[in-house]
């Protein structure tokens, strides 16, 4: 555990050192401070749009504020989050940092973990930046509006993002290249997708959990829709880290 920390602690310090950290939390606070914004001026926007053409919109609400959220978070904040890490396996092998650490003892599946950890909460604490800016933001403009199943949409969205987080670090193991592990975690997104224009397998797919958060808070899905989506992508996750492990321990550094 003493060397988990230790290589945990090495990975926060290079986050904050390449900006990493920073570049996560300013852009996730942005998608925090645009989402009210954007929902509260949108209708000022169109019904201005000059040359005496304006559209008709109804009022914004709190609804419209967490509709552009999970827009922005879900699309945006993936692609950022995958851009910025993609390389976080893949950079050790191009400057072998990793010969020194590993012949000194330290376990390989430490090395693996240790990353999982450091971008997982990375991830968190940026999302949950993102939440607290838009929830302070559309109670100043809307005041508090009642949001139905707000836990299971808020960790449906955080799970899908952990799953591109495991096949960033598994694209990164296997290819030991940056395009490489853009590729698989893409590839993996646009499997997902394709297989989601069946609608039976809809309800299994874990890329609805990052497309389909307002149906829960609008109760338009119920969280019974969701848990199975939930469950696939826990055991996605699980799986794709054990191959990332069993791969990384057969790989020559």
């Amino acid at each position: 555990m003493r060397a988990f920390f230790a290589f945990t602690k090495k990975e926060f310090t290079e986050s904050v050192r390449t900006y990493r950290l920073i570049i996560m939390l300013a852009v996730f606070l942005i998608f925090g401070v645009m989402s009210p914004l954007f929902a509260k001026l949108m209708p000022v926007l169109l019904k201005n749009l000059g040359d005496g053409f304006s559209i008709s919109v109804p009022e914004p609400t709190a609804m419209d504020s967490w509709a552009q959220f999970f827009k922005n978070v879900g699309q945006m904040g993936a692609i950022v989050l995958v851009i910025i890490f993609a390389g976080i396996v893949a950079n050790e092998f191009s400057r072998g940092t990793l010969v020194n650490i590993l012949t000194k003892g330290m376990k390989r599946q430490t090395v693996i973990l240790s990353k999982f950890t450091t971008v997982v909460a990375i991830w968190t604490l940026s999302y949950m930046l993102s939440i607290a800016v838009t929830f302070a933001y559309t109670v100043y403009f809307w005041g508090l509006s009642k949001m139905h199943n707000a836990f299971l949409a808020f960790l449906s969205l955080w799970l899908f993002g952990i799953l591109l987080i495991t096949l960033l670090i598994l694209g990164g193991t296997l290819f030991k290249t940056f395009s490489g592990s853009l590729l698989l975690c893409g590839g993996g997104v646009v499997v997902m997708t394709l297989l989601n224009i069946i609608p039976k397998l809809q309800k299994y797919n874990p890329v609805s959990l990052s497309s389909n958060g307002m149906a829960l808070l609008t109760k338009q899905n119920v969280a019974a829709d969701f848990i199975p989506a939930v469950v696939i992508c826990a055991v996605c996750i699980f799986i794709l880290m054990f191959v990332s492990i069993t791969v990384f321990n057969k790989k020559e550094v």
